[in-house]
């Protein structure tokens, strides 16, 4: 073996040391962090044993208020469902004009710039600004879940029309068709199965996100599940997560049935 050879063998594994020194920098760091948060192992402890009691408070669930807990419920699956269709049908026009191979600039980036805007702020936070906009109920958590909604909706949709080819959209547009034929045609048969399961996640985490701004008074199941929190009624809470996570996981089977049938 040359000298050449043997030189690439010893350095095929050479050791990376700026990124030994990044690892050590983050451990030291992590260890400063936890000392200033008073991160400790009593705490920890501590916590570990109140975590139990609180367990054991939650035990047995306690369904007997079954008529509540429907009503919170099909009111979080409402606010999910209008949400969706709401940001969905807001975010097909939002997507085409961000779309940078299909917008001019002057269109695309103050469209851009608003799905952005609609992503910045968390979407408790958005439905803390409606409840005080307009007041406790439903319609808070919806108008929130729909921002929330259009801005991740948008954004994908928008790139996965820049990822397109567009020749077959070239080749619509040789025929002098317009832009609806372009669009119909040429642009949505190449992004259709991604944009439906776009929609699909979308409306899976919505029934999730529609429980949790009920808590800062948007509709739902969480204004149940806070106030079942607040009377120290553990049981009926523990009732009320069995139910969440059981429409969770019927979601995601229903979800996965529509994929399935979709390929």
């Amino acid at each position: 073996m040359s000298a050449t050879a043997n030189q690439a063998a010893r350095q095929a594994f050479a050791p990376n040391w700026a990124a030994r020194a990044g690892l050590v920098a983050l451990a030291l760091y992590a260890v400063y962090a936890m000392a200033q948060l008073d991160i400790t192992w009593a705490r920890l402890a501590t916590g570990f044993g109140e975590a139990g009691r609180f367990l054991a408070r939650m035990w047995p669930p306690n369904f007997a208020r079954w008529e509540l807990l429907v009503e919170g419920l099909l009111e979080s699956i409402q606010i999910a469902l209008l949400s969706s269709a709401l940001g969905i049908l807001l975010s097909l026009p939002l997507g085409l004009m961000a779309a940078r191979n299909l917008s001019p600039a002057v269109l695309a980036m103050p469209t851009r710039a608003f799905v952005a805007l609609c992503r910045s702020l968390h979407y408790v936070i958005v439905a803390i600004l409606f409840v005080k906009a307009i007041g406790f109920g439903a319609l808070a958590g919806v108008a929130a879940l729909t921002i929330a909604s259009m801005g991740f909706i948008a954004k994908l949709f928008a790139e996965a029309i820049e990822e397109i080819s567009m020749k077959q959209v070239e080749a619509i547009r040789a025929t002098g068709a317009g832009l609806g034929a372009v669009l119909l045609y040429g642009v949505l048969p190449q992004v259709a199965s991604r944009f439906t399961g776009f929609c699909l996640y979308q409306l899976d985490s919505n029934l999730r996100n529609s429980t949790l701004v009920g808590i800062v008074g948007a509709g739902g199941i969480g204004g149940t599940l806070f106030a079942a929190f607040k009377r120290f009624d553990y049981d009926f809470v523990a009732a009320i997560l069995l139910s969440i996570i059981a429409l969770i996981f019927l979601a995601e089977v229903v979800s996965g049935r529509i994929r399935a049938a979709m390929r």
